[in-house]
């Protein structure tokens, strides 16, 4: 998620107006305008860093929590996996690991571990933490993200630098799963009485960065890891967060040079940010991140119903979307709902069969129609329960693009006769009611994993579905297909890519069928940065990885790449 801060409601209200802009209360009343001149730059001692929207930080670095529950770079920053994939590389970079092979017939998966590995602390990091790790997930299943138990049978440290995985089942893709997960010491954890709870507020970890130097409710700052494996690095001696409660404040800074890296949406860009310094003040905006979707709960009705779903579909106005809410930074998604990152897997036969992305308030309201929902005396349409299609579009106050996004999408379906009211929540509580199934209606984003396989698990696969209330880290809509589940199962047992290919052809012809979510535009992969203290960032010329902070574990090749700038 691993999402990131949003749009300034001023520069929307510049460029054509924003009806309605989400405020928090700290956000209520007058706020400067950005300085024209950016301030002298300061001793280059730590990176001011915008990446998450809170009103005050609650101290949690568990990295066993999904992303957005603890405190970021957690998972990525101050704890590590032991691969990295590199989406724009596609490649795995080793980390923790150096490598890791197969064994009878995939069904053993080993990796070795980079030697001379210590935690913060000075213990040694050693094979049996990462059979500990997985070890926890199995026990406590709400920190199983990826459901890796469901295709693992054991896990093993063979000696201290070997760690042994065996599959239940065949499944490649499994790879990526095990070696992006966090690794936690067990020293520090085998006492932990409940790790679901635990926030973990003086984490020991292998990260770069580990050592809590301050924390307040209003700004947190985190220093190097003493120990750390990468010798002289990180470059930087600490990242520090100032809490932005919204878009006013987290571009504001971005705009008068506060900030030095941010994944940030701003609208007018060029305008905005890179005239006011052009020499230091640059973005990277490349569509590798993932599709940003509208969820539909599907356990509830009318969503249960894949007419009402294309229907809704079909209502909204993508191009409007890209255009007023986005500032064309995107294009509107296909049928397939693939992001950039999957071109050379995208099935133009799937592609040209999923008309339910074409705007056609016609049709929409025939199929609404034809699904029993006509309109009431009102205008509002009705179920055969008498009941009126009222729903709210959930969304995080302050980020700004989604926010606009949703209230065009509550426009157009008022225009075929659904009653959609914009309705906004604090990240925290949003999020709480996304991964619970407790929303009718909610913004959100798609896995921006290396192939569809990883997409359309989310999406299609019965194994990710969980019940209402309980908390599930994919798959928010409760929607799964068993043409899916043995689709699925086919492509976890071959590693040919042909084969890939054509299981993929298949499954995006179920999703384009079945609409399980209503994919609205491919996600810029956001990110900014200011070279007047700080260098070594990635860019169009030099692509070593993406940008964007919002991307964990990737982010973690660009903290220690950083410098000061000399």
């Amino acid at each position: 998620m691993q999402r990131r801060l949003v749009v300034m409601c001023m520069g929307l209200v510049s460029l054509g107006g924003l009806a309605g802009c989400s405020k928090s209360k700290q956000q209520e009343g007058s706020t400067p305008a950005a300085t024209a001149t950016a301030p002298a730059a300061a001793k280059a001692t730590a990176v001011t860093i915008a990446q998450e929207a809170q009103t005050s930080w609650i101290r949690n670095f568990n990295p066993l929590l999904a992303s957005s529950s603890s405190r970021w770079p957690t998972r990525a920053g101050i704890y590590e996996p032991m691969l990295i994939f590199n989406v724009l590389k596609a490649d795995y970079v080793p980390w923790l690991a150096e490598k890791y092979t197969w064994g009878e017939g995939n069904k053993t998966l080993t990796f070795s571990l980079r030697p001379g590995v210590k935690w913060s602390d000075g213990q040694a990091f050693t094979a049996k933490d990462v059979a500990f790790t997985f070890e926890l997930l199995k026990k406590h299943k709400a920190l199983d993200l990826s459901s890796v138990w469901a295709f693992l049978e054991g896990v093993q440290a063979k000696d201290d630098a070997t760690v042994e995985f065996t599959f239940s089942r065949v499944f490649v893709p499994g790879l990526l799963y095990i070696a992006q997960q966090p690794i936690v010491p067990e020293h520090k954890w085998k006492d932990v009485a409940d790790p679901v709870s635990y926030k973990n507020e003086n984490p020991v970890a292998t990260g770069p960065f580990t050592e809590i130097k301050v924390f307040q409710n209003q700004v947190w700052e985190i220093g190097r890891n003493p120990n750390y494996w990468q010798q002289g690095k990180p470059y930087v001696q600490s990242l520090r967060f100032p809490a932005y409660p919204g878009n006013d404040q987290a571009n504001l800074a971005l705009l008068n040079g506060e900030v030095d890296y941010a994944g940030n949406f701003v609208p007018d860009i060029e305008r905005l940010y890179v005239s006011k310094d052009k020499e230091n003040n640059h973005y990277w905006f490349p569509l590798v991140g993932n599709t940003v979707i509208l969820y539909a709960n599907t356990t509830k009705k009318p969503f249960d119903d894949v007419r009402v779903r294309k229907a809704i579909s079909m209502a909204i106005d993508r191009e409007q979307i890209v255009k007023v809410a986005m500032y064309n930074y995107t294009r509107p998604s296909d049928a397939t709902g693939l992001s950039d990152t999957h071109n050379s897997w995208r099935n133009p036969k799937a592609v040209e069969s999923g008309d339910w992305v074409k705007f056609d308030a016609a049709k929409a309201g025939a199929l609404l129609d034809e699904a029993g929902y006509k309109r009431g005396d009102d205008g509002i349409r009705v179920g055969p329960d008498k009941k009126p299609l009222r729903y709210d579009v959930n969304v995080v106050t302050g980020w700004s693009d989604w926010v606009r996004a949703a209230q065009i999408i509550a426009q157009n379906l008022k225009q075929v006769g659904i009653d959609a009211t914009l309705k906004t929540y604090d990240f925290s509580p949003w999020f709480e009611r996304i991964q619970k199934g407790e929303f009718d209606l909610s913004m959100g984003w798609s896995s921006e994993e290396p192939n569809p396989y990883y997409v359309y698990r989310d999406f299609l696969g019965t194994e990710t579905v969980q019940p209402v209330g309980t908390v599930a880290a994919r798959n928010w809509h409760r929607f799964g297909h068993k043409d899916a589940d043995a689709l699925l199962k086919a492509f976890e047992a071959t590693s040919d890519p042909a084969e890939q290919k054509k299981i993929s052809d298949q499954l995006q012809v179920l999703f384009v069928e079945n609409a399980p979510v209503i994919p609205l535009f491919p996600g810029p992969s956001w990110g900014e940065y200011s070279t007047r203290r700080f260098t070594g960032f990635p860019n169009q010329d030099n692509p070593y990885a993406k940008l964007t902070p919002n991307a964990p574990p990737e982010n973690l090749l660009v903290l220690t790449e950083i410098k000061p700038k000399q």
